[in-house]
């Protein structure tokens, strides 16, 4: 997996986030991304996702 991503910020509309942690769980893998621009976060677990729609 890449340590940067394409999505758009519902923060700032910035399309740029880097991964700042990755770890295994018994559930699949937890990553958390970060957005370049303004810090907004959000965490996926085995690509089920905490981001804002």
């Amino acid at each position: 997996m890449s340590l940067e991503r394409e999505y758009e910020c519902p923060e700032c509309g910035h399309t740029g986030f880097w991964k700042t942690a990755s770890m295994e769980l018994h559930l699949g893998t937890k990553t958390k991304w970060s957005c370049n621009e303004c810090g907004y976060g959000f965490i996926e677990i085995n690509g089920i996702s905490t981001a804002k729609a």
